[in-house]
């Protein structure tokens, strides 16, 4: 598999931001694709293998639960591991996310080493990656 990602939110200044943050904390990933709301990110994931995806939950025309809904009831799809990351973060919220099956959380605004250590075990990075601190949360469920 490779190590593409595709970032989901209709924020193009986030997209980019995450872009920027995703090629700063030094893990192996190939590209880098982007998506402004769920029915791009289908399209994108009708092209491309993803080995992670990071999904924003408020988007227009379709937002992030309904692309992880989607997403789960396509065989192709249902097992890509998404990461959301979003300014959203009750508990009910957290919860849904949950029962949803995603593999982690970063709250919007998040550090790079927040992301880094959310995508590490989804990347299967073994070693430090760059990190020195242990004690950061994962953000993993």
């Amino acid at each position: 598999m490779s190590n593409d990602i595709l970032i989901v939110d209709d924020s193009a200044t986030i997209r980019s931001m995450v872009k920027r943050t995703v090629r700063m904390i030094g893990l192996d990933v190939r590209e880098l694709y982007e998506a402004a709301n769920g029915i791009e990110a289908l399209a994108q994931l009708s092209e491309h293998d993803m080995a992670v995806m990071l999904v924003d939950i408020n988007m227009p025309r379709m937002n992030g639960i309904q692309l992880l809904t989607r997403m789960k009831q396509n065989e192709k799809l249902k097992d890509i591991p998404i990461v959301i990351a979003s300014t959203e973060g009750s508990q009910q919220r957290i919860e849904q996310l949950r029962e949803l099956g995603v593999a982690g959380y970063v709250r919007k605004p998040f550090q790079p080493e927040q992301l880094r250590e959310v995508l590490k075990p989804i990347l299967g990075v073994t070693k430090n990656a760059g990190s020195e601190n242990n004690d950061i949360d994962d953000g993993s469920f």
